[in-house]
């Protein structure tokens, strides 16, 4: 589960939490590595790490965790949000409220279904839904070659449900199912706002 806090988290003029969301394979992690490849020295953006429970994929932003670790780090309070989901657990380190309190725009990997948890939090972010056309996300997860077909057609079935968006919770989708300089360019556009 999520910390609970409900307090507001202000930040200084310009800065901003994006928490970008969708199912696996839509391609966030390639998002944010691709944004983040193309961010300036003085842009005022920063791509948050995710800590995990798995070794990292090469292609993600990701701290591996053991179980113990993590629970650990949860229990000193070092995880500002943080999520159980597949077996794994998830979370982002504390670390991204000194950056939104310097007014920059933090970009964190999320989950749509801890969306409320997050928004309690952090009642000003924006969420960005990233979404994919059936047959490219099928696709998409068929070459990562992770699991069976069956565990296929389970991600795609959860993919294509409505979930839950908090009341005055600004979200916007965002389509990554064809060229990703295109998608990078469009959330580079959401992020600068």
């Amino acid at each position: 589960m999520m910390s609970g806090t409900t307090t507001s988290h202000a930040s200084e003029p310009g800065g901003g939490l994006f928490y970008v969301m969708g199912p696996s394979g839509s391609g966030k992690d390639s998002l944010l590595r691709a944004l983040r490849e193309r961010l300036g020295h003085s842009d005022r953006i920063v791509i948050a790490h995710r800590y995990i429970t798995r070794e990292a994929d090469a292609n993600e932003a990701s701290v591996a965790l053991s179980a113990d670790e993590f629970h650990r780090r949860e229990a000193l309070g070092c995880m500002a949000l943080h999520w159980h989901s597949h077996g794994l657990h998830y979370g982002i380190g504390i670390e991204i409220e000194t950056w939104l309190a310097q007014g920059l725009r933090v970009i964190i990997n999320g989950s749509r279904e801890y969306l409320h948890q997050a928004v309690k939090r952090y009642p000003a972010l924006c969420a960005v839904h990233v979404r994919v056309r059936p047959e490219v996300l099928g696709a998409r997860l068929r070459q990562r070659g992770r699991e069976s077909e069956a565990a296929i057609a389970a991600r795609l079935a959860r993919a294509t449900q409505p979930f839950a968006v908090p009341a005055h919770c600004r979200l916007i989708e965002l389509d990554n199912s064809g060229d990703l300089n295109v998608a990078v360019e469009n959330l580079a556009t959401i992020v600068a706002g």
